[in-house]
């Protein structure tokens, strides 16, 4: 079953916590190797879930008069 994405809070909630151990030191090789790929892929899905949200604020933007979300292409 896959994993259900974390909101952009919830991610960057962990993304903090990961840094913080990280910048404690003193961590065995393999744990903080670890971390930083757990961290790297937590940066990426905030990363796109930002994108995603400029994208649909621009796309409100646009829209002249109406403010209403419309579905945009993800697909790039």
């Amino acid at each position: 079953m896959p994993e259900e994405p974390l909101s952009f809070e919830a991610g960057l909630q962990q993304l903090e916590a990961i840094v913080k151990e990280m910048e404690a030191g003193d961590l065995p090789l393999e744990r903080a190797l670890d971390l930083f790929e757990r961290g790297m892929k937590l940066s990426e899905s905030c990363r796109k879930q930002l994108q995603d949200a400029e994208s649909r604020v621009e796309i409100l933007m646009r829209r002249a008069g109406e403010v209403q979300a419309q579905p945009f292409r993800t697909d790039k």
